[in-house]
């Protein structure tokens, strides 16, 4: 086998060009599976930066399309509601009622526009939200409905350029009416989930439910599951639920960010999976080319297999010498494609500057492998071809 692989080179040197345009396709082939498929990767893991890890075990429901409607039957996000979804569905953890606001927000001369969410205790540092100064509210700012408030990073940095906010009081405009508030934290710049920690602002939903809309009921209620491969599963079974409690489909609108990363994942798997395939048709293209040339190289030598004949090869050490050439070509240029495309896949990395870019190695080993099946494949007809070659006829037929 080693002498067959060294007689290999040996042919390779001598014929260059031939070898080095049939290791064209394998080369190419093999790079733009791996390009493709670590693209594939990279897509799906920026959606998973882009969302963020945190937050992953949350469903959010809110009013669906049929809610608005005045002859279906609405869902009120009350007290007595969050009791039957903790009695009646299962995988539950945790369950907070939200409500949500525009609100323009203004220190001294300066003001910024803000999406304000009123929160439960303990419902950002369940979402993975995290402080850059200050603290979160606690359970007696969510009872007593206390004027405090936490800013995004975004808003902090409009209002208070020196950094100073935590402590300082800023005026609050919703629902055109004025309330003043004491800043106690300042959200650092982060993808959370669902929630906007550079332009949002949270106050108690104590505060909310007794001086800016007394006894409201939510405008989202925010679940979360055990774990977060529940959380699937539970968006599901909230949905059902509550069509079932108001007969009506469509009636909440559940969404899980978990769902929605495993689908946009399954979609660029899907198309990646495709691209590759496409790709790989260029590797059964050079497949091809390789039989070409090797029928052209049993034809070229027919003489030399007349003489190892002459001396005693048997047919199985001739179709061997020729599979074993023909799998070389395949395997430099399976190796030279992996090199080529890690080489594309990291240019890539460098000029978009991406911090998700990953490398698909586990298509690496694919492609290396199908590369090596496309020499075997495709170099077994002219391998055989050689091995029922008559001695007689073969040196006589230079």
């Amino acid at each position: 086998m080693l002498e067959d692989f060294l007689d290999a080179l040996q042919s390779f040197r001598r014929n260059r060009m031939r070898t080095f345009l049939s290791l064209l396709g394998i080369i190419i082939g093999v790079a733009s599976v791996i390009v493709i498929m670590s693209m594939g990767q990279s897509s799906t893991q920026k959606i998973k930066d882009t969302f963020g890890s945190a937050g992953l075990d949350m469903v959010s429901l809110s009013g669906g399309f049929f809610r608005r409607s005045r002859a279906a039957v609405t869902i009120s996000f009350d007290e007595p509601f969050r009791e039957k979804l903790f009695g009646s569905v299962g995988g539950i953890k945790k369950i907070w009622y939200k409500n949500s606001l525009s609100a323009t927000i203004s220190y001294g001369e300066t003001s910024s526009n803000a999406s304000c969410s009123a929160v439960e205790t303990d419902y950002m540092s369940s979402c993975g939200i995290q402080l850059e100064r200050g603290k979160f509210f606690d359970v007696t700012d969510d009872v007593m409905g206390t004027q405090k408030i936490i800013l995004g990073s975004s808003i902090a940095s409009t209002l208070f350029p020196n950094g100073d906010a935590v402590g300082k009081q800023v005026m609050l405009v919703a629902s055109n009416a004025p309330f003043s508030f004491t800043v106690i934290g300042v959200l650092k710049e982060q993808t959370s989930g669902m929630e906007n920690t550079s332009q949002g602002c949270y106050i108690p939903r104590g505060f909310y439910s007794r001086k800016i809309k007394p006894n409201p009921a939510a405008d989202t209620v925010m679940v979360q599951a055990e774990s977060e491969a529940l959380a699937v599963s539970l968006r599901d079974r909230l949905e059902s639920y509550c069509n079932a409690l108001t007969g009506t489909e469509g009636s909440v609108s559940a969404t899980s960010m978990q769902s929605m990363i495993e689908q946009m994942g399954s979609i660029t798997g899907m198309l990646s999976l495709l691209l590759a395939v496409i790709a790989g048709i260029s590797l059964l293209v050079g497949g091809i080319g390789i039989m070409n040339i090797m029928i052209v190289t049993v034809t070229e030598r027919k003489q030399e297999i007349g003489i190892r004949k002459a001396l005693g090869a048997s047919p199985a050490l001739i179709r061997r010498q020729f599979l074993v050439e023909s799998a070389s070509i395949t395997l430099m240029g399976g190796i030279l494609g992996i090199v080529l495309g890690i080489a594309v896949s990291v240019a890539a990395e460098y000029v978009q500057s991406a911090k998700s870019y990953v490398i698909s190695w586990p298509a690496c080993l694919v492609a290396f492998a199908f590369s090596l099946f496309v020499g075997i494949f495709f170099g077994l007809s002219p391998a055989s071809r050689a091995a029922r070659l008559d001695p007689v006829e073969a040196l006589s037929g230079e």
